[in-house]
C-alpha cells in the first residue's frame, strides 16, 4: 500500500498529527519553525499559525480550545481568536530541554515526553498532567520520548522510546493513571528505521511511523509481528493517526531534518504529509480535561 500526497507542508520536522472531528480537520506541527497547520479534509483548505518557540504537541481540549505544547510549556489556544493562555510546565530550569510527542489518555489526562535538544541519552522524561494542571513524572531517563497508545480496554498502555528500538507494553489503571512496565511488545529491526510517533487501530495493532524507513509499519503488539506496510517516498516518516469520517484514513507526515542537500533534492517532498485509506479504522483521540 502507498500512501498518497496530500500537502505540501515542507516541514522541517513535522509532527504530531491529530484528527479534529468537530471541525472535520487534521492538525499538524513543524516543531522547529512552531507552525500550527489545520488542513479541512471536505474542503482541502489549508491554514497555519506561527509561535515564536519550538510547537510540539497539538491536542484538544474544553470549550473548543486546541492544547499546544510550546517550549516546555502546555497552552490554550483558541484558533478563532488566537487568544494563547499558558497553563503548565516543566523542566523550567533545563533550557536546552523541549516536549516531543504528546496525547490524551482515556481519562483525560495530558500525557506528554521531553528530551534535551542535544539528544543527550537518558535526559528525557515521561509526564502525565491531569486537571489540577500538575505534573508527575511517569518514566525518567528516556532520550527521545515519542509514540503512545491506549487500547480499547483501558488495560493496556505503549510507548516507544526511539533510540531503544522498542515499543514497551505497560499496565493501565485507569482510574489512578498509574502504570507498571509489563514486557517488550516490538522490537524494530534497525534495518527498518527507527520506531517514532504511533497510534493503534481497532483490532489493537500499532501503526508505528519509522524515522529512516520510509513508511508506516503496522505491528502486532501481542506477537511481536510486522503485519504490512504503508510506502511513503520520502525517508524520514514521523507520526500517524486516523482520521475521516470514518477514522479509516491515516495522515502521515515526514521531516526534512539529517537529509543532506542531494537527498532534499531527490525526497524534494519530505517534510510534507500524506494521506492513505486503510482498510483498519482507528478511534477517535480522547479530549484532554483542562
Amino acid at each position: 500500500m502507498k500512501a498518497n500526497h496530500l500537502f505540501p507542508s515542507q516541514c522541517f520536522l513535522g509532527e504530531g498529527p491529530y484528527w479534529h472531528s468537530e471541525r472535520g480537520s487534521f492538525y499538524w506541527v513543524d516543531i522547529e519553525n512552531g507552525k500550527l497547520f489545520e488542513h479541512q479534509l471536505a474542503t482541502g483548505s489549508t491554514r497555519n499559525w506561527n509561535f515564536s518557540d519550538r510547537l510540539t504537541v497539538v491536542l484538544e481540549g474544553q470549550n473548543h480550545k486546541l492544547i499546544l505544547g510550546i517550549g516546555r510549556k502546555l497552552a490554550r489556544f483558541d484558533p478563532k481568536t488566537e487568544e494563547l493562555e499558558w497553563i503548565s510546565e516543566v523542566e523550567h530550569d533545563l533550557e536546552l530541554h523541549r516536549f516531543n510527542d504528546g496525547k490524551v489518555d482515556p481519562a483525560g489526562r495530558i500525557w506528554i515526553g521531553t528530551l534535551s535538544t542535544k539528544f543527550t541519552q537518558g535526559a528525557g522524561s515521561l509526564y502525565r498532567i491531569g486537571t489540577d494542571l500538575a505534573p508527575s513524572k511517569m518514566l525518567s531517563d528516556l532520550t527521545i520520548s515519542n509514540g503512545m497508545a491506549w487500547t480499547e480496554d483501558n488495560r493496556t498502555f505503549y510507548f516507544i522510546d526511539s533510540p531503544t528500538q522498542q515499543i514497551n507494553e505497560f499496565d493501565y489503571d485507569l482510574e489512578s493513571g498509574e502504570i507498571r512496565f509489563r514486557r517488550l511488545a516490538v522490537e524494530v529491526p534497525k534495518s527498518l528505521g527507527t520506531p517514532d510517533g504511533m497510534c493503534i487501530d481497532r483490532e489493537g495493532m500499532l501503526w508505528v511511523a519509522h524515522y529512516g524507513g520510509s513508511g508506516v509499519y503496522r505491528w502486532n503488539p501481542n506477537s511481536g509481528q510486522l503485519l504490512e506496510k504503508i510506502e511513503v517516498p520520502v525517508p524520514h516518516v514521523t507520526s500517524c493517526c486516523f482520521g475521516g469520517e470514518n477514522l479509516d484514513h491515516l495522515l502521515i507526515t515526514t521531516a526534512q531534518e539529517n537529509l543532506s542537500p542531494e537527498d532534499l533534492i531527490k525526497y524534494h517532498i519530505s517534510g510534507d504529509v500524506f494521506l492513505v485509506k486503510t482498510e483498519a479504522k482507528g478511534y477517535l483521540p480522547h479530549k484532554a480535561l483542562v
